[in-house]
Parts: structure tokens; C-alpha cells; sequence
């Protein structure tokens, strides 16, 4: 008796579904599953480098810009929560007192 299963595959005449999945098991990722470990770290280092080749680095001036818009927006997060610390530390001293 044949299963019903929600996959579109239709099985191949005269193979059995255990034929099938040994089949799709049997597949390995090419030249990266052959490789040792050393083989795949090389292989991972050398595909940092290569991405960070492809880094587009910021000009001088773009960085000092980007480091000024930082230490203002900082500088400003930090007195406005001063400011809100003090304003509630006077409203509950003022509750109680």
C-alpha cells in the first residue's frame, strides 16, 4: 500500500521510498566535505580576507565626523537622563520627604 505524503515527489517506478532517501543521504558538499578540520579553518580565514577586501573604509573625515556625531549624541543622552534623575530625585523627596 502506497502513503499519502504532502511532498510534490512523485517516486520513480520500481524504486521503494528507502532507495530514495539513501540516495539524497549519499550527497556530500563537494570538495568541502573532504576537506580536515585544518583544511576548512584555512578555508575560513581565507574567506575573511576576502571579505574584508570588499570593505569600503572610511576617509579620515568621514571617520572623524562619525566619531563627533557620536561623543555629541552621547554627551546629550547623558544630560538628559542627569536631568531626569534629578527631577524625579526631587519628586520623591518632596512626596516623602
Amino acid at each position: 500500500m502506497t502513503e499519502i505524503t504532502d511532498s510534490i515527489d512523485v517516486p520513480e517506478p520500481g524504486t521503494t521510498q528507502d532507495d530514495q532517501e539513501t540516495e539524497k543521504k549519499g550527497r556530500r558538499g563537494g570538495k568541502r566535505g573532504k576537506k580536515g578540520p585544518l583544511g576548512r579553518l584555512a578555508l575560513f580565514y581565507r574567506q575573511i580576507i576576502a571579505e574584508l577586501r570588499k570593505v569600503v573604509w572610511p576617509s579620515r573625515n568621514d571617520l572623524m565626523t562619525y566619531t563627533t556625531v557620536v561623543i555629541v549624541f552621547v554627551v546629550v543622552i547623558i544630560a538628559f537622563v542627569s536631568v531626569v534623575d534629578w527631577g524625579f530625585s526631587k519628586l520623591v523627596s518632596h512626596v516623602f520627604g
